[in-house]
């Protein structure tokens, strides 16, 4: 992986990481166009980065997440799903990883889905309004956020999905899907760098700059990307992300399918 590539799939993931279109998704078709996405490291940076983009929210909600310890179980609650599958379904996640037609198929389905929530779940006045969840409602998200392990699906869009489906409005939702990544993309990250070094790998000195360059950049534009996110999410809902999943992905079947195969499983 070069400097260069490095930077394109930060800045996709900056802008991606809390839209509900898949970042993961959009890094895989991203390194598979550029013919990086079989090489070990770039699914180690693909994973690594997230991080650097899921500590934006601590910087522009830090007086929401220092709260306390409750709130800290609660999150707890919701991370121990996707702390047992990934554990459970670790092999079958990674080779995942390396299927942009997998990507490409969460996006269509995913995209239809999208197009219907705000109808199911639309915000009312009885909808809650703020993260202060259950620990049963964080549990349920938690199993939402699990079903995120298909790349493509989205991590931000099934728990913001799940949040709505507990009667949180869409904003409440998005925020707790923001905070929850905190705890989920740092179990990630660490259980990524432990296969990675543990399978003989080691860090070159450029490599090593890759990833502290690739996680300034996706934490600068997650920054950005949260507050714009936010407030349309809040005024206008799920449909143009859904309508965005659909087009890409059949875009996507379709290069792959007639143009150029995307397909490196």
């Amino acid at each position: 992986m070069s400097y260069l590539q490095a930077i394109i799939i930060a800045i996709i993931e900056g802008i991606t990481e809390f839209l509900p279109i898949s970042s993961t998704g959009h890094m895989i078709i991203a390194s598979s166009f550029m013919k990086i996405a079989q090489d070990d490291f770039t699914k180690l940076f693909i994973i690594v980065i997230q991080l650097g983009a899921i500590f934006s929210v601590i910087i522009l909600y830090w007086k929401r997440f220092f709260q306390t310890f409750d709130f800290y179980f609660k999150l707890l609650v919701a991370f121990i799903p996707a702390v047992i599958l990934g554990l459970l379904l670790n092999d079958v996640i990674n080779d995942l990883l390396e299927s942009p037609v997998t990507v490409a198929i969460s996006l269509v389905l995913g995209g239809f889905i999208l197009l219907k929530v705000d109808n199911w779940f639309p915000d009312t006045e009885e909808t809650i309004t703020n993260t202060n969840v259950s620990y049963s409602t964080a549990l349920k998200i938690g199993f939402f956020q699990t079903i995120a392990m298909i790349p493509g699906v989205s991590r931000s869009g099934a728990t913001i999905v799940g949040g709505m489906s507990q009667k949180l409005c869409r904003r409440a939702a998005a925020e707790f899907s923001f905070f929850l990544a905190i705890p989920t993309m740092l179990g990630a990250t660490c259980l990524k760098l432990y296969e990675y070094f543990n399978n003989g790998f080691e860090l070159t000195s450029q490599q090593f700059n890759i990833l502290i360059i690739g996680n300034i950049i996706a934490f600068v534009v997650a920054m950005i990307a949260i507050k714009s996110f936010i407030d349309y999410l809040t005024k206008h809902g799920f449909k143009i992300f859904g309508y965005y999943r659909i087009i890409v992905g059949i875009a996507l079947l379709f290069i792959h399918f007639f143009i150029y195969p995307l397909s490196i499983i």
